[in-house]
């Protein structure tokens, strides 16, 4: 079992409080100050959990450049003040670096709980047990 640091216990406060003024500012009908300061608090917490190297080397791997420019540019965009398409453009950078975890993150979501219309259009063919 790992433990865990302190500035990865301020890293997880950090990304909390960037997911609640992100929820906040969307449903505020997408406050650009709340987006943006969710934004900076969410890079910062991620910046604390896993280092400021690996989130380097996260963001500009070379297959994930296009989903990192796409992301970085998006929150830039809600920094100068057009939340909506700031937003529409990292939502669209963030599919774009995690697509290869979608798959994955379906599959243990459908073996952990048993929901008989998902698992209809879904079979697992393999159990993650």
């Amino acid at each position: 079992m790992m433990a865990i640091t302190e500035f990865q216990k301020i890293g997880v406060g950090l990304m909390g409080f960037g997911l609640f003024f992100l929820l906040f500012g969307v449903l505020l009908y997408f406050d650009s100050v709340l987006l943006a300061f969710g934004n900076i608090l969410l890079l910062a917490g991620l910046m604390f959990i896993i280092g400021l190297r690996r989130t380097a080397h996260f963001f500009f791997q070379r297959h994930k450049f296009r989903g990192s420019f796409f992301f970085l540019g998006g929150v830039s965009l809600v920094l100068c003040r057009w939340p909506i398409i700031g937003m529409l453009v990292e939502s669209y950078g963030f599919v774009l670096s995690f697509r290869s975890f979608f798959p994955m993150a379906l599959a243990f979501m459908l073996s952990s709980v048993n929901i008989p219309f998902l698992t209809a259009f879904f079979p697992s063919s393999s159990s993650m047990v």
